[in-house]
């Protein structure tokens, strides 16, 4: 499958996630999955190191990719093991960026579509992840479809 790198000095702070040996790092990435809106996928999750490695199957391939976003965008995590299979139909990947300090939805719509008015469809697209437009951090990683 595909290894998804991402910043691991961002993201949200989850309490003992990554400590080696952690037996309850599966439980801890599911509930961080349920918690940010993505209900509760057919997935397991494993930590080795700074790496998740995700497994199981899950009905799109936008559910796919914002799970591994929601893995990835966690404090302390560098690499993201995709091992997702999707039962759907088969969807072109989004493609995915990193914010960087002062970029805005908009500012970010302007370099990928050329129009900064599109900024809507990035919210849409990471939305339950997303609660508000303004509310983005360098370092986090956004889907951006096409």
């Amino acid at each position: 499958m595909s290894l998804f790198s991402f910043v691991k000095e961002a993201g949200e702070k989850l309490i003992d996630l990554l400590t080696p040996g952690n037996a309850n790092a599966e439980e801890q990435l599911k509930k961080h999955v349920e918690s940010v809106g993505l209900g509760n996928p057919n997935i397991t999750a494993t930590v080795e190191g700074d790496t998740i490695i995700l497994k199981g199957e899950v009905a799109s391939q936008e559910e796919k990719e914002k799970i591994i976003l929601a893995a990835g965008n966690i404090a302390g995590v560098a690499n993201v093991d995709d091992q997702i299979t999707v039962t759907g139909p088969v969807a072109q990947a989004a493609r995915f960026v990193t914010v960087e300090k002062g970029d805005t939805l908009s500012a970010i719509s302007k370099k990928v579509y050329g129009d900064p008015n599109k900024y809507q469809k990035i919210f849409e697209a990471n939305k339950p992840m997303l609660k508000h437009p303004d509310k983005i951090y360098p370092g986090q990683v956004l889907r951006i479809p096409d």
